[in-house]
């Protein structure tokens, strides 16, 4: 039997009138009902923030700049497989008692079932750490670059970068200086070095947006009206995100093919078909990584505890729905599809249907200056203003959850100061600014995140079909056999994305490291217009190092997942 029963049953008046609100909603009509359960949303958002981040900026410029508006299908129905599977968390945490705690309750009860499977509810919380500390890295690189290049939008004279040409090294730049089979010269690279007044723009752009998140985590930390702070933090954040593409795509809604857009959401083009097989299974690729990419294993984690620090229970089931739809589901559809839009009607889109990994995001932006009705410098100060709205939610949420997990691994009551010291853990990502990671960081931070992610969905399949943990949750007829149906769908896209990601991200790397591409003398070839486009990218850590432009070219953003 559930361990409800045993729950005693004691409401604050707060409560109490809350409970007596959510009986009102429920009898209202479709549209008052939805209005008046968006005042009480909070969990989704916090879902919302995190994936709306630069993972989630950059498959979608991929996806609308290389196939227009035949993929427009692929981002609600990754988040719609998503949501589904956060549907059966809310059920499973809201039909036990408030005081059991999901890590430790999901840990007894896999114990219960084989000893072993402890170990994974263990690898559960570890991804979601590693997860929220590696691509926290990445959030504050982009917001740098972002701000660099607004900065010398101001300022062009105002050298930012430069070029300069260093040594290759083998074994990931710790080795011999590798020389030319030919002429026995050593071999040289250009990569973007910058100027002091580069690192100066970086840094500025890094403490703001560190001490923003570090106001916002804490006020949520103390609990009670900081938690609504928070949460109209994060709308806000949404909100602009939300009019900033909007803003591009209404500049060109003159442009824009409605049958086409109905087309592309209903999945009539499927995956565009590409006579070259190597396109088309690159174009495969780009498709199911977007589908088993939606969410982020800290995601998973982040949810079941917002929904404890919120206080509900199971008279929140209904409500726990409707925030999933109106404030994860909805604003993340329509963000990225206002992105695919903006790069379909703008231009940037050539009509080949080849997945264009290396276009470059402020590239991209400054074609969205809408034909001359604005200027190309206002197209990247609104573009720059949508990411800096992504990186702030998703850095906030990374932070959050960070403060909740190692809470629970550690057993410890979550107190406010506890709460905010573990919050600080991923803030370590400030040095994406002007750092990137070692090359074999990400590769092992990967390994473990994007394997953990199916395993997670395993775990929620399991804990919502066993009766002796949650009692008549479980459902009954056809809308269970329908919804596990689903839930399956879900692990499947789960199970695929995680193959693509570690053959990508894994895989590949190992057996084809940075230093020892075939062409070295053209993996770092600036463009020709450095002055503005220099400044995009990451510096080396030292003159050994490869460069590559992490958050730039966007074969690197599309690897971080969406809750990034």
């Amino acid at each position: 039997m559930s361990e409800q029963a045993n729950e005693p049953v004691s409401v604050d008046p707060k409560q109490a009138q809350e409970i007596e609100l959510l009986n009102d909603i429920a009898k209202r009509p479709f549209f008052s009902r939805a209005f008046g359960y968006v005042k009480l949303t909070g969990p989704g958002l916090l879902q919302g923030a995190m994936t709306l981040g630069a993972g989630s900026a950059a498959a979608s410029v991929i996806a609308g700049a290389s196939f227009g508006y035949k993929l427009l299908w692929v981002q609600p129905v990754a988040m719609f497989l998503g949501v589904m599977m956060f549907a059966a968390v809310s059920n499973i945490v809201l039909s036990r008692p408030k005081s059991d705690r999901p890590y430790w309750s999901f840990m007894r009860e896999m114990k219960s079932i084989w000893s072993p499977l402890m170990f994974i509810v263990f690898l559960w919380a570890l991804g979601t750490i590693m997860s929220s500390v590696i691509w926290h890295f990445p959030q504050y690189a982009l917001a740098a670059g972002a701000a660099r290049s607004v900065v010398q939008k101001i300022s062009p004279e105002v050298e930012l970068s430069k070029n300069i040409e260093v040594e290759q090294r083998d074994w990931f730049g710790f080795g011999k200086v590798k020389t030319d089979s030919e002429t026995g010269k050593p071999v040289k690279a250009k990569v973007a070095q910058y100027t002091p007044m580069g690192y100066i723009v970086s840094v500025i752009a890094g403490a703001i947006i560190l001490i923003v998140n570090i106001v916002v985590v804490f006020n949520y930390g103390r609990g009670g009206i900081g938690v609504r702070v928070y949460e109209w933090f994060l709308r806000f954040m949404m909100a602009l995100v939300f009019l900033t593409f909007f803003l591009v795509v209404i500049l060109n809604i003159h442009k824009i093919e409605w049958l086409e857009v109905i087309r592309g959401f209903t999945g009539y083009y499927g995956i565009p078909y590409n006579e070259d097989p190597a396109e088309y299974a690159k174009t495969i690729t780009v498709v199911l990584g977007m589908l088993g990419a939606a969410v982020g294993i800290n995601m998973t984690f982040l949810y079941p505890y917002s929904i404890l620090k919120k206080g509900w229970g199971k008279e929140h089931k209904a409500l726990a729905k409707w925030d999933l739809g109106m404030t994860l589901f909805i604003p993340f559809t329509l963000v990225t599809s206002l992105i695919m839009l903006g790069m379909t009607v703008s231009g940037v889109y050539d009509g080949k249907d080849i997945a264009n990994i290396d276009i470059k995001v402020l590239e991209a932006a400054a074609a969205l200056r809408s034909g001359g009705l604005i200027s190309e410098d206002l197209a990247v100060y609104i573009f720059c203003g949508g990411l800096f709205g992504m990186t702030f939610g998703a850095i906030s949420a990374h932070m959050t959850c960070c403060g909740f997990t190692l809470c629970e691994m550690f057993g410890l009551e979550q107190t406010a100061w506890r709460f905010r010291l573990f919050a600080l853990v991923p803030s370590v990502g400030v040095l994406g600014i002007v750092f990137q990671l070692p090359f074999w960081f990400p590769v092992v931070a990967s390994a473990v995140c994007y394997t953990m992610l199916p395993i997670a969905y395993l775990i929620f399949i399991i804990l919502s079909n066993r009766r002796s943990f949650i009692g008549d949750a479980v459902g009954k007829g056809f809308k269970r056999y329908a919804f596990n149906v689903i839930l399956a769908l879900a692990l499947i896209a789960a199970i695929i994305g995680t193959g693509i990601q570690l053959k990508e991200k894994v895989y590949n790397p190992i057996m084809n490291p940075p230093s020892q591409k075939k062409d070295d003398n053209k993996i770092d070839q600036p463009p020709k217009d450095t002055q503005s486009k220099a400044i995009l990218t990451f510096p080396t850590l030292d003159s050994q190092s490869q460069h590559h432009e992490a958050f730039v070219q966007l074969q690197d953003l599309s690897s971080v997942p969406a809750s990034e």
